[in-house]
């Protein structure tokens, strides 16, 4: 992962970015996905939502510095070894990490691009373990209120649900960080 210092970024605005540059150096399907990257961080935010593209490490840290402080903690998905995708077994210890956090997705972009996001979840850090024995601790989070998510959020059409209906709850990926005050 490529993190740029601020100062060689300039103003973490996208609009700013010199992107048909960008899309140049990229093939036709990463400059399709760097565009879906400009267009996520650009939209506007759902009610309850508090977003923000963080386009360098100084921009990422100062923006959980606004939201929750100086004392944080960062949490992630823990494993005992690199290993390949393999069935689980939740194990005892699941524990509540809150309901007051920031996650902080890593998008595909020519650097490095967190989409961080206040949300209306709770999270938690969940015990796995491998059928190669191998030990990992995953963090995930339940979504109480979807009533103001797209209808046509793949959650729905997977889950056969609708906006506002039963909570939604997944894990994050390995390049997700969550935030959450001391």
């Amino acid at each position: 992962m490529l993190l740029h210092p601020q100062r060689c970024i300039g103003s973490p605005c996208y609009q700013t970015l010199p992107c048909p540059k960008l899309y140049k150096i990229f093939y036709s399907l990463d400059a399709q996905i760097a565009k879906r990257t400009i267009k996520d961080c650009e939209a506007p935010n759902i009610r309850g939502e508090n977003r923000y593209c963080a386009t360098s490490l100084e921009s990422l840290v100062d923006f959980v510095i606004t939201k929750f402080g100086k004392k944080v903690q960062a949490l992630a998905n823990e494993a005992e070894k690199e290993n390949k995708e393999q069935e689980c077994t939740i194990l005892k210890g699941i524990k509540m990490i809150g309901d007051n956090q920031m996650v902080c997705h890593k998008m595909r972009y020519a650097y490095a691009v967190f989409y961080c996001h206040t949300i209306n979840a709770t999270a938690y850090t969940i015990p796995l373990e491998g059928v190669d024995g191998s030990k990992a601790k995953a963090v995930a989070v339940c979504h109480a209120d979807t009533s103001a998510w797209n209808p046509k959020h793949l959650a729905f059409q997977i889950l056969k649900v609708k906006p506002g209906g039963p909570p939604i709850c997944h894990f994050l990926d390995s390049d997700t960080i969550v935030w959450v005050p001391n």
